[in-house]
């Protein structure tokens, strides 16, 4: 009778498995009630998600640990072993998506079924008169990094430091002056020629918050995919596709290439607001630089508002650790309203973020009902005689 504690079978037991540097693993993420974390080979763009388990043993195939290594790590940490046949599966179904550098071969056998499901492929959209897009060049990554080494030094805190001072002292004159900055805007729509120059700075102003995104996570070692324009007619917006977010270093380093935008949008706004503060101007002008200063302040906070698909969701997201947060709030408060048992099961981490992250949308929804609504009565005000 064998004495031998299961493992990985016999002549896979000094294998030392390597993961492809193309594959990239990311944090733990919270799906509803489970913890998942995401695969992605950068290479073929698939990417699929795996539980803990399999990610403490998947991290871990760096080259310098062999299976028996590895095993005993998974034992300690879970206690329990994996038998061969269970090694097996786990080398199969990562060697059959390519993400092992020199993966033995599989042995002999049914092929066993993938621990997750495949990727489902997402056909590209298409392009036509109403609705398309189209890339502005041709390798968005390398752009990207001629963008970074010319402006990358901003991001040092020398700089953003004075530079957020400086944007919070132009939101505080916003607040304060705020209806002489309404009263502004309602004109600016009366001047058609001062409003085309607003709305094209405004639109410039969005073009540049998409490669803010792209260079600071370029800051971070981040890959930028594409970079183009998009149109819905008779919306056309620029795009800028960071195609490894999700797996950025550090979850500050994420939340700040989300907040990139937003922040581009206030910092473009800066030497507007000297000129409309302190430059000798005629009213029309005047009236055009205070009404281009509320919309562009309104403009990037709205983009704040932690809401899909905006950036602030983005941030929301990875304040909770999660993935799918919207959906799975949703699904977990109706549970909860219901007094479904399955609620009680969610781990506590969950039904916290859940929870807090419901209020926080509920809040947000309705902060930016009353903006609207205020937003309109003053107008109406202003616009009906006294």
């Amino acid at each position: 009778m064998s004495t031998t504690p299961p493992g990985p079978a016999r002549g896979l037991d000094e294998y030392r498995p390597e993961l492809r540097t193309q594959v990239l693993l990311s944090d733990a993420l919270l799906q509803g009630a489970a913890t998942v974390h995401l695969i992605k080979d950068t290479s073929g763009g698939g990417s699929f998600k795996v539980g803990p388990k399999e990610h403490f043993l998947i991290a871990r195939m760096d080259g310098s640990r062999s299976l028996t290594e590895i095993g005993e790590e998974y034992a300690r940490e879970y206690g329990r072993r994996l038998d061969g046949a269970r090694w097996q599966q786990i080398l199969r179904m990562l060697g059959t998506r390519g993400l092992l550098a020199g993966a033995p071969s599989p042995a002999p056998g049914p092929a066993a079924a993938p621990t997750v499901p495949a990727p489902v492929p997402v056909p590209a959209p298409g392009r036509g008169l109403l609705r398309g897009s189209i890339r502005l060049v041709a390798d968005a990554d390398a752009t990207t990094e001629r963008l970074h080494r010319a402006v990358g030094f901003l991001l040092s805190p020398g700089w953003m430091v004075p530079l957020f001072a400086l944007v919070l002292a132009m939101e505080t004159v916003v607040a304060v002056r705020a209806g002489e900055l309404l009263d502004a805007t309602v004109e600016l729509f009366t001047n058609p020629v001062l409003l085309v120059g607003a709305a094209t700075l405004l639109w410039f102003s969005t073009a540049l918050h998409e490669l803010a995104h792209g260079v600071v996570a370029r800051h971070h070692g981040g890959t930028v995919a594409e970079i183009g324009l998009r149109w819905r007619l008779p919306v056309i917006i620029m795009y800028c596709t960071v195609d490894n977010y999700l797996y950025l270093g550090s979850r500050r380093q994420r939340i700040q290439t989300a907040a990139a935008g937003a922040v581009m949008n206030l910092l473009f706004l800066l030497p507007f607001c000297a000129l409309w503060l302190f430059a000798p101007l005629d009213t029309a002008t005047h009236d055009a630089l205070g009404a281009l200063l509320l919309l562009g302040s309104v403009q990037a906070l709205a983009m704040l508002v932690p809401l899909p698909p905006l950036d602030g969701y983005r941030i929301a997201s990875q304040l909770c650790g999660a993935t799918e947060l919207a959906a799975s709030t949703l699904v977990y408060l109706r549970l909860a309203a219901r007094r479904d048992p399955a609620a009680a099961g969610y781990p506590r981490r969950a039904r916290t973020a859940y929870r807090a992250y419901g209020l926080c949308a509920v809040l947000a929804l309705a902060a930016v009902l009353a903006a609207v609504l205020a937003a309109v009565v003053a107008v109406a005000h202003h616009l009906l005689p006294t």
